[in-house]
C-alpha cells in the first residue's frame, strides 16, 4: 500500500462521523430536493442529467475511453447547464433571499429550504367570495378571464406589462375588466393585498410539453407565471366558461365558486393568521 492509500485509510478511520453526517445530509437534501420538483418538467430534466452522469462513472470504470470522454465533456459544464436548465428554480431561491422580511419572524430561515419555497407576506386578506362570484358570472357568459394570486412578490416585472390599477377588489371591477370590449380583457390581472395590482398584463407563456395540445394560450399563461413564481391562477375557459385553479403547474379544472372560496382561503390562510 503507498503513501496516498494510507493516508486516505487514515483519513477516514479520523474523520468517519463527519463524513457519514456528510452524506447523510447530501441525501436527505437529494431526495427532498426530487420530492419538491416532482410532477415538474424540472423533475424530468433533473433525472436525465442524474442518469448522464451515473453512465458517465460507469463508462469509466468499464475503461470504455471513447464514449466516457464524449460524455466528460459534457460533465464539464454541468454546473452551466444546471444553471441554465433550472433557471427558474434559482430565481425562486434567490428572490427569497433578498426579500426583506426573510430573516424576520422565528425560523424564518426554514423558508431558504427549497421544499418550504413558499413565502409569504403577512396582511393578505383577499375578497375571495367577489373573486368567487366575478368568475362564476364570467363563467356563465364564456368570458374569458385570467386572475393571478402572487404571495411572496407582487410580481411588478409582469404588473408593469399592463395598466397599473392599484384598486380594490370588487366584482363588478374583475366583471369590467373582463368585458369581451375591454380593452384589457386579453391580459391577465394582478391580484395582491385585496388590491388589483395590474390588468391587460402580458404573462409568460408555458412551454412544457406535457400540457394538453389544445390547451389555450390564457391557460398556458396562467401554467408559466406559475411555474415561475409561488402565485395561483385562476383562468375562466372563453370555449367552455369552465373555471380552472392552477397551482405549480399543475390545473385543477372545472372547479365551482365554492371550491375557489374554499381553496384560495385554503391557500392564504398562513397570511391571515400573520
Amino acid at each position: 500500500m503507498d503513501e496516498v492509500d494510507i493516508f486516505s485509510v487514515n483519513y477516514m478511520k479520523q474523520h468517519w462521523l463527519s463524513l457519514v453526517v456528510d452524506v447523510v445530509l447530501i441525501t436527505l437534501i437529494f431526495f427532498r430536493l426530487l420530492k419538491a420538483l416532482r410532477g415538474s418538467l424540472a423533475f424530468n430534466i433533473l433525472i436525465g442529467l442524474i442518469t448522464v452522469y451515473a453512465l458517465w462513472w460507469l463508462l469509466k470504470f468499464l475503461k470504455l475511453h471513447l464514449m466516457s470522454t464524449i460524455l466528460g465533456e459534457f460533465t464539464k459544464v454541468g454546473v452551466l447547464a444546471i444553471l441554465i436548465v433550472f433557471q427558474q428554480e434559482i430565481r425562486k431561491f434567490l428572490m427569497l433571499l433578498g426579500k426583506n422580511s426573510l430573516g424576520k419572524g422565528e425560523g424564518s430561515w426554514k423558508n431558504l429550504l427549497p421544499w418550504n419555497w413558499n413565502l409569504q407576506e403577512g396582511n393578505i386578506n383577499n375578497n375571495f367570495e367577489a373573486v368567487a362570484s366575478a368568475c362564476e358570472n364570467l363563467s356563465a357568459g364564456k368570458t374569458g378571464a385570467i386572475l393571478v394570486f402572487p404571495k411572496s412578490t407582487e410580481l411588478k416585472f409582469f404588473a408593469m406589462t399592463g395598466e397599473i390599477m392599484d384598486a380594490l377588489v370588487s366584482k363588478r371591477l374583475i366583471e369590467s375588466i373582463f368585458n369581451k370590449t375591454s380593452p384589457l380583457h386579453d391580459g391577465a390581472a394582478i391580484i395582491h393585498n385585496n388590491k388589483i395590482k395590474a390588468a391587460g398584463c402580458v404573462l409568460p407563456v408555458s412551454d412544457n410539453p406535457d400540457l394538453p395540445s389544445g390547451m389555450g394560450l390564457r391557460h398556458r399563461a396562467a401554467v408559466g407565471i406559475t411555474e415561475q413564481s409561488d402565485a395561483i391562477a385562476i383562468v375562466v375557459s372563453e370555449e367552455t366558461g369552465k373555471i380552472s385553479l392552477i397551482k405549480e403547474g399543475l390545473i385543477k379544472e372545472d372547479i365551482t365558486s365554492f371550491e375557489i372560496v374554499q381553496i384560495m382561503s385554503r391557500e392564504f390562510a398562513d397570511e391571515l393568521i400573520k
